[in-house]
């Protein structure tokens, strides 16, 4: 079987690039600009081009055919309706990943199926998930096209430690005051529940999708079963690191509304919110499922990459200096209102 994933390098597909390229069954193609090239496997057919090059894209696989093409990095309708003109008649199915953000905000139910609806007045980018999902099933539902959507939650990889209040650079930031023996902000009071799901994981369920009958027009979240408290979260990544957490409670709403971070979208629109998912669907779809990286021992092998390979601590100053001028004005704050 023949599969194209446009993108194929990034913290949800690398995993599933690297456990397909040792599928006998799968013929495996990236169409992507060769970032982190170096790092996959041989046996991968590689088309470098940028997907918005559609002249040069449609050249490239002119004389060839899919069983599966997987578009990793749509994010708004007019990037589907280009994939649509270049696959259309080219592919057995064609698997798009949204994302959980877009369920339903606030929340009726904190136990998440395909079924939640979606609404998110939070967050610009669920809105446009859930506007991609609407473009790709009328599809399904007038011409046929052969649409399978996948709802991802929080993933996470061995190059970066997932959290929920980092600034733009990414994490590391957050993991060296830890180091440092300085307070972290937590959202809230960091007793929500959250599910942290492993990328090996998620490889697992998706590559069990691919070329699935059973997953023509539908759609499927692949998250982990286990569910953490934030503070279950980052105390993990404490112990894995060898340190005591200080942590530091700020409500999410504060975030949202005294920074230029995207609070908004990611802790209201998504982070704050207790979720627990229910994968009764995906695993009927793929019996044989199982997650089986637990948090603890997931985010210990990240760190061990992480403090390994210094060009991925890549440090953010001015997220630094924000932590410590919001902690300093919430003390005054706490001050004021005791006197």
């Amino acid at each position: 079987m023949k599969a194209l994933f446009i993108g194929g390098t990034g913290t949800i597909s690398m995993a599933i690039t690297k456990s397909l390229a040792s599928n006998p069954d799968w013929e495996l193609y990236l169409l992507n600009r060769g970032n982190r090239s170096d790092e996959l496997p041989a046996n991968i057919q590689i088309l470098q081009a940028d997907i918005n090059d559609e002249t040069k894209v449609a050249d490239l696989i002119k004389d060839l055919h899919f069983d599966c093409v997987c578009d990793f990095i749509g994010f708004v309708p007019a990037q589907l309706e280009r994939d649509y003109r270049l696959f259309k008649g080219k592919t057995d199915q064609f698997i798009y990943i949204s994302s959980a953000s877009a369920y339903q905000k606030p929340l009726a139910s904190p136990y998440i199926t395909e079924g939640t609806p979606l609404a998110n007045p939070y967050w610009q980018y669920s809105r446009d998930k859930i506007a991609c999902e609407d473009y790709l099933m009328k599809l399904y539902r007038e011409e046929g096209f052969p649409v399978t959507i996948i709802r991802p939650s929080h993933t996470y990889d061995d190059r970066s430690v997932p959290l929920g209040v980092h600034g733009s650079k990414g994490s590391w930031q957050v993991v060296k005051r830890m180091l440092e023996g300085k307070p972290v902000i937590i959202h809230g009071d960091g007793t929500t529940l959250w599910t942290m799901t492993s990328n090996r994981d998620f490889a697992k369920a998706f590559i069990g999708l691919m070329g699935n009958a059973h997953a023509l027009g539908e759609v499927f979240q692949i998250t982990s079963d286990e569910s953490l408290t934030w503070n279950q979260i980052y105390e993990s990544i404490a112990k894995a690191l060898g340190v005591e957490l200080h942590a530091y409670y700020v409500p999410s709403d504060f975030l949202a509304a005294t920074s230029d971070y995207d609070f908004e979208g990611g802790l209201i629109g998504d982070k704050a919110n207790t979720v627990i998912f229910d994968n009764t669907k995906l695993k009927r779809a793929v019996p044989d499922f199982v997650a089986t990286v637990r948090f603890d021992t997931g985010v210990r092998e990240t760190l061990a990459n992480v403090l390994a390979h210094p060009e991925l601590q890549v440090e953010d100053p001015e997220f630094d200096a924000y932590c410590d001028n919001v902690i300093a004005k919430f003390e005054e704050i706490k001050k004021a209102l005791q006197s």
